[in-house]
C-alpha cells in the first residue's frame, strides 16, 4: 500500500512538473494563422509550401481576403500574422500594430488588349494627371476623348470593392483616397483583372501577380499594362517602356524607375512584437533564404539594408 502511495504521489509529481515546464517553455505552438492582402498572398503561399517542408511540424494556414481584413483580423487576435500592402496607419500602431517589410511590387493600371485605343495608349501612355481625370475628376469618360477616331464609347472604369491596399495606394498616386475612386467595385486582384479582360472598354489597376503570368513573364491574355508617360511629355520613352515583361517592369520597381506611388512595400503584421518562436522563426527565415523565391514569384527584393533593419525588428 505504501508502495503504492508514493507510485502515485510520483505520477501527481511528474504531471505538475510537466504542467508548469510547458507553461514556461512549451507555449509556443506549431501552426501559424496569417490573412490579408491579395498582393502577398501568392509569396506567402509559396513561402508556407517550402517552409513546411523544411519544418514539417508547423502547419501555416494562409487566406486572402484584403489588406483591411487582415489588419482587423490580426488586430482582434484572429490570426497571427497579417498581410498588409500599405503602410501601418497611425492609428493601427497605436493598436499595437508591428510591421515587419518583407518584399515590394506595384499597382499597375491595366486595359483590355482590344481596346480602340490600344496603340495610342502603348505609343503615349497616360500621365497621372489623365488617370486622375478618368478615376477622381470624371473628365475623361469616353475613349474618343484620348483618341478621336476610337468612337464615343464610355470608359468602363473598375475599382475594388473590399478595402485593400491596392486601391488606396493607387488613390494616394492620384492625390485621393479608395473612396474617392470611380467605377464599378469588384472584389479582389483577381476579380479586378477578370473584369479587365472580358470588357473591350474597361480600364483597371492591379497588384503585379495578377497581370503576369510567372511563368511567361508576360501579361495573361486579354490584359495590356498601361504604360505610364512619367515625364509628361506625351510619348512613352525608351526609359519609361518597361511594362511588356514582369522581369523589366520588376527591374524598373527595384531601381525606382518606376513611380512610388504606385510602387510600395509589402508587410507582414502582428499585434505587438510576435512572442511565438515558431511565427520568429518563420519571419526570419522569411528574411534570409526564403528571399530566394521572391523573384520567382513576381515580386521584388526588399533591398540588402532593409533586410538588415527588418531582421534587427525580431531581436529587439
Amino acid at each position: 500500500m505504501k508502495l503504492f502511495k508514493a507510485f502515485i504521489f510520483i505520477i501527481i509529481a511528474i504531471q505538475v512538473l510537466l504542467f508548469f515546464n510547458s507553461c514556461q517553455f512549451g507555449s509556443d505552438k506549431k501552426n501559424i494563422s496569417i490573412s490579408g492582402a491579395f498582393a502577398l498572398y501568392p509569396l506567402t503561399v509559396k513561402w508556407a509550401e517550402e517552409y513546411q517542408k523544411l519544418h514539417p511540424e508547423v502547419s501555416i494556414d494562409v487566406s486572402a481576403g484584403g489588406a483591411g481584413k487582415g489588419m482587423t483580423d490580426v488586430l482582434s487576435g484572429m490570426v497571427d500574422l497579417a498581410m498588409l500592402s500599405r503602410t501601418v496607419s497611425t492609428e493601427e500602431t497605436a493598436n499595437k500594430a508591428w510591421s515587419v517589410s518583407v518584399a515590394r511590387d506595384a499597382v499597375i493600371p491595366i486595359v483590355n488588349s482590344s481596346n480602340p485605343c490600344i496603340h495610342d495608349i502603348l505609343e503615349q501612355g497616360l500621365t497621372r494627371f489623365q488617370f486622375t481625370d478618368i478615376y477622381v475628376k470624371n473628365k475623361i469618360v469616353s475613349w474618343n476623348q484620348l483618341k478621336p477616331s476610337a468612337g464615343n464609347r464610355k470608359i468602363e472604369i473598375y475599382t475594388r470593392s473590399d478595402a485593400c491596399g491596392a486601391a488606396e495606394i493607387w488613390a494616394k498616386y492620384l492625390g485621393s483616397n479608395q473612396e474617392s475612386l470611380a467605377g464599378t467595385g469588384v472584389f479582389g486582384d483577381p476579380g479586378i483583372s477578370d473584369a479587365v479582360m472580358h470588357d473591350k472598354f474597361g480600364i483597371g489597376y492591379s497588384n503585379v501577380i495578377y497581370v503576369f503570368d510567372t511563368k511567361t513573364r508576360k501579361p495573361y491574355t486579354g490584359l495590356t499594362v498601361i504604360p505610364i508617360d512619367i515625364n509628361n511629355n506625351g510619348k512613352i520613352d525608351i526609359n519609361e517602356d518597361f511594362c511588356k515583361s514582369l522581369d523589366s517592369l520588376m527591374n524598373a520597381i527595384s531601381s525606382n524607375k518606376y513611380p512610388s506611388p504606385p510602387a510600395r512595400d509589402l508587410y507582414l503584421i502582428s499585434k505587438e512584437k510576435p512572442v511565438q518562436k515558431t511565427t520568429l522563426d518563420f519571419l526570419n527565415w522569411i528574411l534570409t533564404d526564403g528571399q530566394k523565391y521572391v523573384h520567382e514569384a513576381g515580386f521584388v527584393q526588399i533591398s540588402a539594408d532593409n533586410i538588415t533593419e527588418q531582421k534587427a525588428k525580431l531581436i529587439k
